[in-house]
């Protein structure tokens, strides 16, 4: 008996039960060898693009004399699927205009008729088709899901297939929707990574290619410890849960791309705080990861993140007054900056940069503040609109995970 099911949230104009369903019900085995050899593009399977050429996502010189006869035929329509990465999103759906070919290993499958591709494609980017692939899974040091356990999945069905057309036809629109808007934010990133590389002068070179009118002088080259009134290591302590007002923060909390001081899990430190004060976070203080694969990353302290204290493996540089902070700080998000951590931090074992390897970090500066200022101000607008879009993504992304979970029970 087939279980009746249905799913919270649903286009008013359809009425009637949907069904828990099995794949084997609805699909067939698809992948024909291309024993002839025809020259068909071949494809990979990715867990972020869907299917991607191979002379793009390898060196495709190493492609040019492999054998594709024992290649899968992937024909307008199908999916393919990774046995072995499935559990990591590698299944596409071939909605190109031609036939390609993917690797013997790869798995190929053709939906019914009583199916919509996209509705299908929505349903497999949902939590319940991955809690489906872990519960089909077999294997003991590398997990597999192969055709008879792919025919096993469940997932939830209405035989009306206009409704199945509107639920992926709608999903599909925030798809779109959301790799516009990672586009725009690409785009940004670029723009912020140009002015970057402009308004900081090259190497050998004493101005800048951009330059706000009305400066003139030559820029000069200043170490960040001539800089800094001191350089102080983070809290040697562990953290405890979040006390609702003193913030810890360790190089995890740090957003790789964003520089941004993250929200997301908050702790405290726990260590008698009457006795941490010169742990404790001024405006404009710059930190700086000292080991491990985050070595170089860096973070400016604003008083909008509240009270902070910062961990022992991370290393806290204080701006004298005379120079301004932000301008530092954008100086460590340019390619100078990462050509000297990358040098710095070679280690025989685990990478680091020490306090006073930071210190000798070579930046090049005007001596005018109000130039310094101007700079930096420009660059943080850039920033704040990467991190508006970048926000407007995250909730887009989070309104279409909860219709996912909400249109497919």
């Amino acid at each position: 008996m087939k279980s009746k099911i249905e799913p919270e949230v649903r286009f008013p104009e359809f009425r009637g039960d949907w069904e828990l369903r099995k794949f084997k019900d609805f699909i067939s085995k698809a992948g024909k060898k291309n024993t002839a050899g025809e020259s068909y593009l071949a494809y990979s399977v990715s867990n972020k693009s869907g299917l991607i050429k191979q002379s793009e996502q390898f060196d495709g010189s190493r492609l040019d004399d492999l054998d594709k006869t024992s290649y899968k035929l992937v024909n307008h329509g199908d999916f393919a699927y990774n046995p072995a990465r499935i559990n990591v999103g590698s299944i596409a759906f071939n909605n190109l205009d031609n036939t390609v070919i993917v690797s013997s290993l790869y798995v190929v499958i053709k939906m019914s008729d009583k199916l919509d591709n996209e509705f299908i494609l929505q349903f497999i980017k949902s939590p319940n088709f991955n809690k489906e692939v872990r519960r089909n899974t077999e294997g003991s040091v590398r997990e597999y899901l192969f055709f008879e356990n792919f025919k096993n999945i469940k997932f939830p069905y209405t035989s009306n297939k206009e409704e199945q057309i509107k639920i992926g036809e709608f999903l599909k629109k925030i798809d779109d929707t959301i790799a516009l808007h990672q586009q725009e934010l690409a785009t940004l990133k670029q723009t912020k990574q140009g002015f970057l590389e402009k308004m900081f002068p090259k190497e050998g070179e004493s101005v800048p290619d951009v330059r706000f009118p009305g400066f003139t002088e030559n820029w000069v080259i200043r170490k960040l410890g001539d800089m800094s009134a001191s350089f102080q290591y983070g809290l040697n302590v562990s953290s405890t849960e979040f006390d609702g007002e003193n913030k810890y923060i360790r190089i995890t909390d740090i957003n790789d791309d964003s520089r941004e001081f993250s929200k997301e899990n908050l702790t405290s430190p726990n260590v008698d705080l009457t006795l941490a004060e010169n742990y404790l976070l001024n405006q404009g203080d710059l930190l700086f990861a000292r080991t491990g694969a985050s070595v170089g990353k860096s973070y400016m302290y604003e008083n909008k993140d509240g009270k902070v204290y910062y961990a022992g493996f991370l290393i806290k540089a204080r701006i004298k007054p005379e120079y301004d902070y932000g301008f530092i700080y954008q100086n460590t998000l340019t390619s100078k900056y990462r050509k000297f951590i990358n040098i710095t931090s070679q280690r025989s074992g685990q990478p680091g940069v020490n306090a006073q390897e930071y210190a000798d970090f070579p930046i090049m500066v005007p001596d005018s503040k109000e130039e310094q200022v101007k700079i930096s101000c420009f660059l943080k607008g850039l920033d704040d609109t990467i991190a508006l879009r970048q926000r407007e993504v995250d909730a887009l992304k989070a309104t279409k995970k909860a219709f996912l979970q909400k249109m497919f029970v």
